[in-house]
Order: C-alpha cells, then structure tokens, then sequence
C-alpha cells in the first residue's frame, strides 16, 4: 500500500498552523437552526436523536434553544437536557437569552431538574447600527450586562457572553461591554458575525481583538465564532477565526439557520479534520445529516460536498479511469485520494463510478463487475452506447436492463 502523503504535496499545510488550545464545537441546529424561515419544528423524539448523533461526532455543546419563548421550546429543552444526564452523554448544554432576568430565570429550575449546568448565552446587540435602530445607549446596555449577569452569578450559572453583530461594531463598545461580562463571571466571549457580513481578512481581525482582551484579564477564558453565511463565507471565516484565537466555534447541520443559515457543522468538522486540527470519527456524518435533513424537512442537495448524493460519484472516463486503476492496484486509500480531495472513507462512505453521456468503455466495465455481471465486450459496448444516449448518469437497474441482464 501506497502512503497518501508521499503522492501528494499539500500547499495548504505550507506554514502550517495549530491551535494552541483545544479547539470544541458548538452546534446550533436545535436553535439558529429552527430559526429558519424554511425548517419544520422537529418532534422530541427527533430532537433526542440528533443530540445523540452530535455527541457521536464528538461535538461539545449543543444549544438547545430560547427559554424565554416558553411553551413548548422550554419544554423541550428540559426533556433535551435530562435526556443528555439520563444517557450519560458527553454533549453540554447551552441555551440562548437576551441579556434579561426574565430570559435567565426559567434556566436555573431547568438546571436543577435536569442534574447538569445549562450555559446561558446571554446576547446582546453591539453594533452601532443596531443601537441606533433601538435608540439604545451604551451605558443601557452595560446595566443591562450588569443586571442579568449578577442575576446569573448568583444562581451559578455559567455564562457565555454573546455580543450580536460584533463584526460591525466599534472597538471600544466591543471592549466596553466585554469587560463588564468579565468582570461579572462570563468564562466565555462569543464574537458574533449576526449578518454575515465579515471576510476571512475582517473575522481574524476582530476574533484576534476579542482574544487579545480576554487575555489581559484572564487567559483561561473562552473565545467562541459564531458566523452566518449570507455571503458564503461560512466555513472560511471559522477558519480564519480558529487561526486567529477562537476556541469553539458553531455550526448547524447543513448550514441551516437565520436566512441563509450558520456554518455548516458537518462540513466545518470535516475540514477541522483534514486541517489535522482535530481526530474526531466522522464515519456517522451522513447519518448526522440524514438525521437533520428529515427532522427539519430540508433536503440535502446533489451537489453538497463531501456528504451529498454527487460528492464522490463520477461518469467522467478521464476522471473513472484514474480511480479505477486505483481500485485495480487493491488499493482503496489511493482511490479514494487520486480524484478526490476529500477521502470518502473518512466519512464512512465511498467512491462511486457510474456511466453515462461522457463514459469510457472502463466505466461501463467497472459497473458490470460491481453488479455481478460479466463484462463481456458485448454487454459493455451496450451499457456505453445506452450512456451515452442519456441526459444523465444510468441507475443500476438501467444498467441492468442495458446488459440484458
């Protein structure tokens, strides 16, 4: 067998860089998640799995959702949260509210009748547009801080100190309303890209600020991204905010969220991994977003990488031949890198050779033997010309009846 890293030079690692602190995962999906104006409202029992699937991926917190809507979100979250003590599951919990005693109230019972602490992120908007669109000041957002998070302190609850729109906010608001978080016992600082409006460039420059300011007080404190994908740059900025200081960042499975969604999760783990940032067992992704795509009734499209129905499927002969060869060789490590950039076992699946309108006669050979059926000339020069008469890749079953088989 072949060593994958002696094939390839990989430019991505040219002055490689590593956390220097353990990076964690927050996923979303269960609150951002839901708010997006497509999804369905998941069934309990949905809502179980799915935290059970993240603790399989090794996810570190899930945000269950916003107590403050009461109803039945608050009671989902506590059946969530016993769920997670009853099951001894490795997964925290964390639960979204304004910077208000009334949102923060509900969480203490929660807490104590579920046997676990629930974090309290508690957000509050930072942008000056955004206090202008309020007729907000700063020193009423700072008592709001002051207010709430004593609230939290006295009932010791830990707190995640969430500033909305902190990429368009102005240093020292930003340093202002952090400090205070500090210094009223918030362990962790989220830097939020609320519109998704930062670059890679605008989210390491904030990010590497926040981290700068929670070192002078405390370099024990967390720093966490949280990002939209308004404009696609989802994945990047998370990224760029791991390089530049961030310690945990949230996603949502397949980016689902506020608009045009969050970072996906499954996609943010699996380049955390290749990266060499993290060793997490990814092989339950796809059940992961099997799970999320039928409990909030989005559909995963063909095209998704690495975990959509194309992701590792070709009909291309120049690029069928190449894997094939691979295959030939017993050497399914090197299959699953020479026309792929992401391996497909890493993921518990595999490569994919199909035929259809730009074949080789190695496609059609390929397909036959996989099926069990002899690849004689003539059963090969059918199941081509049938490919390459159609408007796309043939299904088994076509190729079957191509075959006369």
């Amino acid at each position: 067998m072949t060593r994958i890293a002696d094939l390839i030079h990989d430019w991505n690692q040219a002055g490689s860089f590593r956390p220097s602190r353990p990076l964690q995962f927050d996923d979303e999906t269960l609150r951002d998640g839901l708010q997006s104006p497509a999804v369905s409202d998941p069934t309990i029992e949905q809502k179980l799995e799915l935290l059970e699937l993240m603790d399989k991926l090794g996810i570190h917190t899930a945000n269950l959702g916003l107590p403050g809507a009461g109803g039945r979100p608050r009671e989902d979250i506590l059946k969530m949260a016993q769920h997670i003590t009853k099951k001894g599951l490795r997964i925290g919990a964390n639960v979204a509210c304004r910077t208000v005693v009334s949102d923060i109230e509900p969480v203490v019972e929660m807490s104590q009748k579920a046997g676990m602490p629930i974090e309290v992120c508690a957000f509050i908007g930072s942008s000056y547009i955004r206090q202008y669109a309020e007729d907000w000041t700063l020193e009423r957002m700072l008592q709001n801080t002051r207010d709430a998070l004593s609230f939290a302190q006295k009932h010791n609850l830990p707190v995640m100190y969430v500033t909305e729109d902190t990429t368009r906010a102005m240093p020292d608001t930003i340093r202002a309303l952090y400090s205070e978080a500090i210094e009223l016992g918030a362990r962790r600082l989220c830097v939020c890209d609320t519109v998704g409006h930062a670059t890679p460039h605008g989210a390491a420059a904030v990010v590497r600020f926040v981290r700068e300011l929670a070192d002078q007080h405390d370099a024990t404190l967390g720093v966490d991204w949280h990002g939209h994908r308004d404009r696609d740059l989802g994945i990047a900025n998370c990224l760029a905010a791991i390089e530049a200081g961030a310690d945990r960042v949230h996603g949502s499975a397949l980016g689902v969220g506020e608009r045009a969604g969050n970072a996906p999760m499954d996609l943010l783990l699996v380049n955390c991994r290749l990266q060499g940032w993290i060793d997490n067992d990814l092989t339950s992704l796809p059940a992961y977003v099997a799970a999320a795509s039928k409990a909030l009734e989005v559909e995963i499209p063909h095209n998704y990488p690495v975990l959509g129905q194309d992701a590792f499927e070709t009909g291309t002969g120049v690029h069928a031949a190449a894997v094939i060869k691979a295959f030939k060789k017993g050497d399914v490590e090197l299959a699953d890198a020479v026309y792929s950039g992401v391996p497909a076992g890493m993921v518990g699946l595999e490569q994919r050779i199909a035929v259809g309108p730009m074949a080789g006669r190695s496609n059609a050979t390929f397909v036959l033997e996989r099926l069990g059926i002899e690849p004689t000339d003539e059963r090969v020069q059918r199941v081509l010309d049938a490919g390459k008469s159609s408007k796309r890749l043939l299904t088994d079953d076509e190729v079957r009846a191509a075959a006369g088989a």
